[in-house]
């Protein structure tokens, strides 16, 4: 049976791309938000994702950082990652969105990105120490960014000229190893400046 246009140009890939992000970024602010009113509710607590001295939550909780806009910064999330999956979702059933919304959605996601930066400068450089569930989240952002981005250029969004097309379909393409590069970013200089990789296994040999 053919299949119709419709259903063929159906963004399936993106959109599960987009639960899975959605999906993982909203664990991340659930429990971290779980930990801050767990700690709020009883001092002595100790957070769950407390590993060791490199890894662990408390200290991100309980820094300014940590509520930069007065209001615990998981609580961003519980509110963000949720509009995500729903449109991955969405997309699914086959929504068509306006121009409008993906050039908001980019607005969205980049403002996103910019934040997560500030937050990985801050543990890596202020704080001193790596959350589980913050890096979490900076490990789906980052991708959802440039997914986000990509497709918009891919789609036309912002021009029809066929090299900002061309750019998003080869963006989308290398889009895994670009997200990887950016991983190895955050993990240099975080070795830099915190000898972060040996402390993060001593850590964890210490957990087991």
């Amino acid at each position: 049976m053919p299949v119709s246009p419709r259903t063929a140009a159906r963004p399936i890939a993106f959109a599960v791309f987009l639960l899975i992000a959605g999906g993982l970024g909203l664990l991340a602010a659930f429990e971290l938000s779980i930990e801050k009113i767990l700690t709020l509710s009883d001092p002595s607590y100790q957070p769950g994702c407390n590993v060791g001295v490199l890894v662990g939550c408390s200290v991100n909780l309980a820094s300014q950082q940590g509520a930069i806009f007065g209001f615990p910064n998981p609580f961003i999330g519980l509110m963000a990652w949720p509009v995500v999956i729903t449109i991955g979702m969405a997309l699914l059933a086959r929504a068509d969105f306006a121009r409008w919304f993906w050039i908001g959605l980019n607005v969205g996601v980049t403002g996103a990105l910019a934040f997560v930066i500030w937050l990985i400068a801050q543990s890596i450089y202020v704080l001193d120490v790596l959350c589980p569930w913050c890096m979490l989240t900076w490990a789906v952002t980052i991708p959802t960014f440039w997914a986000v981005t990509f497709r918009n250029l891919r789609e036309g969004v912002y021009s029809d000229a066929e090299g900002a097309r061309r750019a998003g379909r080869i963006g989308m393409n290398w889009i895994v190893v670009i997200t990887i590069a950016c991983y190895a970013i955050v993990v240099v200089l975080a070795q830099l400046h915190m000898d972060a990789i040996p402390r993060v296994i001593l850590d964890l040999q210490n957990l087991f």
